[in-house]
């Protein structure tokens, strides 16, 4: 519904458009770049001959640069084309170990520490050229050691202060496992930006016959840590919510983590509703899984989980298998991380795309004009939701 048309661009821009897609999130990138270039040449005719517009349309936004590698496995930054005085906006995606370098004779896959090197190694080869540089990161890297427990290191905060240092101006990430990382950098620019309108979209896109009112449906949260993504999205749908919290054994140890005993049930009946459960990532899928088994119990009707981040660590035979059983409809997760084929595949996913979104972003942004409408979703999802109780198509 937030069409680039409707929003008032009326600042200059800060410099001429720069995108890097960081090797490993380049299907994103050209995605991203497809509709900077759709738009800026519609609405290029305006500013042809201002001054403070030169380069605004352009065929590409993109800045080649790659990261060559050594035969040690050490590597370098290297951007090919000048970058000064424009805004840069880098796109990065830490989890992409589909990506492989060869070490020594080995085949490696890169982990996100690898994906981190590479970004601060573009941003150092851009060497205080640009004038300004924004990091796109949609999975916040190390987002999930935010907090310290005893003696151990806090990698989120030190690579946040790191970047700062580096000369990023702002951080743009998705669904932060935990937003109050922030505070490691309390003087610059972050932003944790809600999926919740693209999940509303895709699941009644996909499925016709849901009915939205407490009667009907409930969101549910999984655990303590996403009970803020449940309420706003059942405040934002006016439906009921519950939560699950998990029971640890805390006089074992396994794996780092308390091993957890039991899901327990905190909300009112789910019996003959449809759920959603909603969370910042899939991870192995054990726990999600559990919660669904739980709400079966309870005589749940189907079970739609949304996720902003499938890792699916352990593969999809465990989806696959809940699926035939009855036990999940639908799994709804972003194109923000590196998806593959195979979960492209299954009958039971629906992937909600990210591109427009961060394009609008990004252009906002390099306009210098203010995104908190593109922040709160509330409007579009009412809209979205009003479509489709008329019956009209989304």
């Amino acid at each position: 519904m937030l069409h680039r048309t409707e929003r008032t661009l009326e600042n200059i821009p800060v410099g001429s458009l720069g995108l890097i897609p960081i090797w490993g999130s380049e299907e994103l990138g050209t995605k991203v770049n497809d509709y900077l270039v759709k738009w800026r040449k519609e609405s290029a005719l305006e500013y042809k001959d201002d001054i403070a517009f030169e380069g605004y349309e352009k065929d590409t936004y993109i800045v080649n640069t790659k990261v060559p590698r050594f035969g040690s496995g050490e590597a370098k930054g290297i951007v090919e084309e000048s970058v000064r005085g424009k805004d840069l906006y880098l796109l990065v995606d830490v989890l992409n170990y589909n990506k492989t370098y060869t070490l020594s004779g080995h085949t490696n896959h890169m982990s996100p520490d690898d994906h981190f090197q590479n970004l601060k190694r573009i941003i150092a080869a851009v060497g205080g050229k640009a004038r300004r540089i924004n990091v796109i990161m949609p999975f916040l890297y190390e987002s999930r050691q935010h907090k310290r427990s005893g003696r151990e290191s806090l990698d989120c905060a030190l690579a946040l202060q790191e970047l700062v240092r580096m000369g990023v101006d702002n951080i743009l990430t998705f669904d932060a496992h935990d937003a109050r990382v922030q505070n490691a950098i309390p003087l610059s620019g972050f932003e944790t930006v809600p999926p919740v309108y693209q999940f509303v979209k895709g699941l009644l896109r996909n499925y016709k016959d849901l009915t939205i009112d407490s009667d009907h449906m409930m969101i549910i949260s999984p655990d303590e840590g996403a009970t803020h993504r449940a309420i706003y999205l059942a405040n934002v749908l006016g439906l009921d919510m519950g939560m699950f919290y998990k029971r640890r054994d805390y006089t074992k140890i396994v794996d780092g983590r308390n091993p957890i005993v039991a899901h327990e049930f905190l909300g009112s009946s789910v019996e003959g509703k449809d759920v959603i459960i909603i969370d910042d990532m899939i991870s192995s899928g054990d726990s999600i899984l559990d919660v669904a088994r739980q709400l079966k119990k309870r005589k749940a009707n189907r079970i739609f989980a949304a996720a902003t981040f499938g890792l699916f660590t352990n593969g999809m035979e465990i989806f696959d298998q809940a699926y035939e059983e009855g036990l999940i409809t639908g799994i709804l997760t972003t194109n923000l991380i590196y998806q593959t084929p195979n979960l492209l595949s299954k009958p039971y996913y629906i992937n909600c795309d990210m591109s427009k979104y961060i394009a609008l972003l990004i252009d906002t942004l390099n306009h210098d004009g203010s995104i908190s409408t593109l922040l709160n979703p509330n409007e579009r999802i009412q809209h979205v939701l009003q479509k489709y109780k008329n019956g009209e198509e989304i």
